[in-house]
């Protein structure tokens, strides 16, 4: 991130309108609205739990993103999108907001959308004098987050929650590591929020070099960020690399940035609104629960840290983006579960394992992640299934990435990771009970997983897996489907000839889209 002392100020900042979708929320909001892809809701909606209920259908079909225009109790002008990175109906394209967010085509699929993440470069973000996020701007007694729209998303939720689609922005003390990431904060009061800062996670441990100073920590949350800035902010990259820099090959430019109001942290300039203030070194209230990323709710919150908000600035007639999360698919799976595939892919890459593809099935709630062996490079390797096991565990465990999922898929590379049908069938015909089923207990592990022990939990370790569906040696099957069964010209005689047996164009989207 560039520093007060060479800010690398642009002399010719864009204007406001010259910023692509990928740099600029309003822009990608607009754009959805344009391509039917949003649905703009002018009936009054109620920000307790009536948002969070249409968000979750809209999801569930696969529907438009709501942007709520008319709001109880809200200022005029005041806005809350739902669904930002939802699926999509196949007519749109169904990856095509999660494609929106990185400047790809709405006809982007899994690998092109990972592609692009693994081969993007770093790029220096441009500090701006000032941005849309400036036309509005409240400091000290003036800040009052209850002015703000804030819905409470689930009936079984504990408090109404501000951050669902947003990222905070903190920087380690030697002013060397940017980081920013992706977590949920509920409202705790006008001018205090509170949220996970779990030791594992980058903001835990910046937050815990900023404690044994004997300081707090500064502190922003975005809201309403450029699409790739939130996308790399969802990036699970190591230690001590910060994701500012990843923003500008992602997009095709720089990300604009303007320096806080209230201390030296740098912020995207186009956002809707900016949360500035301190992440306490000590002080912690309850949070939650809420409806997790897994698919439930718990009955009990935790108590976690208290974020103070000295100042928010915001764009005239903002807009609020929510997540509801819960069962698959919301952002929780599109953006993050993509960004941890493309991470995982470049860390099995890098340690040159014969790595074909890496997918978090989004059906899988971020809980487990398919990779595709290349099994000429594997017979070239002459690597045995145990010793690639291993090998795949070893490397992707001890990752960012690898701590997030804990349970790896291994299929041979005639399966589509991205296929959910052709993973389970693989899963249900390839993988053997007895021997197909690898546990790591000492593996570092998220603490949230549904099904970890309460000693698992308490350490973060343990609940790490890897099932092998790799094909047996000597397998001498082929698969008998119409890719593989058929010759070529007869394959394509009856592609061709598809609406003379009386087929609809759309009955043949899906094969043709698979040919």
């Amino acid at each position: 991130m560039p520093h007060p002392e060479h800010p690398g100020e642009s002399t010719s900042p864009q204007q406001p309108d010259e910023a692509g979708p990928a740099l600029d929320f309003r822009a990608f909001v607009e754009q959805l609205l344009d391509e039917g892809d949003a649905v703009a809701v002018e009936q009054t909606v109620d920000p307790h739990l009536e948002v969070g209920a249409v968000t979750r259908r809209a999801y569930e079909l696969a529907a438009p993103a709501p942007l709520f225009t008319s709001l109880t109790g809200a200022e005029p002008g005041f806005r809350i999108l739902g669904a930002p990175a939802g699926m999509s109906s196949g007519r749109l394209g169904e990856y095509g907001r999660i494609a929106r967010h990185l400047g790809l085509p709405r006809t982007a699929g899994p690998r092109d959308i990972l592609e692009r993440l693994v081969a993007a470069m770093h790029a220096n973000p441009v500090v701006v004098p000032t941005g849309p996020c400036r036309q509005n701007v409240r400091t000290g007694d003036e800040v009052d987050l209850e002015k703000f729209p804030v819905p409470l998303l689930h009936q079984e939720d504990g408090g109404r929650y501000f951050g669902t689609y947003g990222f905070h922005i903190v920087r380690s003390p030697d002013g060397e590591w940017t980081s920013w990431s992706v977590a949920r904060t509920m409202l705790r009061d006008r001018t205090t929020l509170v949220g996970p800062a779990m030791p594992q996670q980058h903001i835990g441990m910046i937050h815990e070099m900023w404690r044994q100073r004997g300081e707090h920590t500064p502190w922003a949350m975005v809201l309403g960020a450029p699409p790739a800035a939130l996308a790399a902010a969802g990036m699970p990259l190591p230690e001590r690399v910060s994701e500012d820099g990843y923003v500008g090959a992602l997009a095709g430019g720089p990300v604009e940035v303007v320096r806080a109001q209230t201390n030296d942290l740098y912020v995207p300039a186009r956002a809707e609104i900016v949360l500035e203030g301190y992440l306490s070194k000590d002080e912690t209230a309850p949070e939650g629960p809420m409806g997790e990323y897994h698919g439930y709710a718990f009955p009990e919150g935790k108590r976690q840290p208290v974020f103070h908000v000295e100042a928010v600035t915001w764009r005239d007639d903002p807009i609020l983006p929510v997540c509801a999360a819960g069962l698959p698919p919301e952002e929780n799976h599109t953006i993050w579960g993509t960004m941890i595939s493309a991470s995982a892919l470049d860390v099995l890459r890098s340690a040159e394992l014969p790595v074909e593809m890496a997918w978090c099935s989004y059906e899988a709630a971020t809980c487990w992640i398919v990779v595709s062996v290349n099994r000429a490079r594997r017979a070239a390797l002459g690597m045995t299934e145990k010793r690639l096991v291993d090998a795949v565990a070893e490397t992707l465990f001890s990752s960012h990435a690898g701590w997030l999922v804990p349970k790896v898929i291994l299929v041979d590379d005639d399966i589509d990771v991205t296929d959910i049908r052709q993973v389970v069938w693989a899963l249900a015909t390839r993988s053997h009970p007895g021997t197909g089923h690898h546990h790591y207990p000492q593996a570092p592990g998220i603490p949230m997983v549904p099904y970890l022990t309460p000693e698992e939990a308490g350490s973060a370790r343990g609940g790490k897996s890897v099932t092998s569906c790799l094909l047996p040696d000597g397998f001498r099957g082929t698969t008998a489907s119409f890719e593989g069964s058929f010759p070529r010209a007869l394959r394509e005689h009856v592609v061709g000839n598809w609406a003379r047996y009386g087929y609809r164009p759309e009955d043949g989207a899906a094969a043709t889209a698979g040919a």
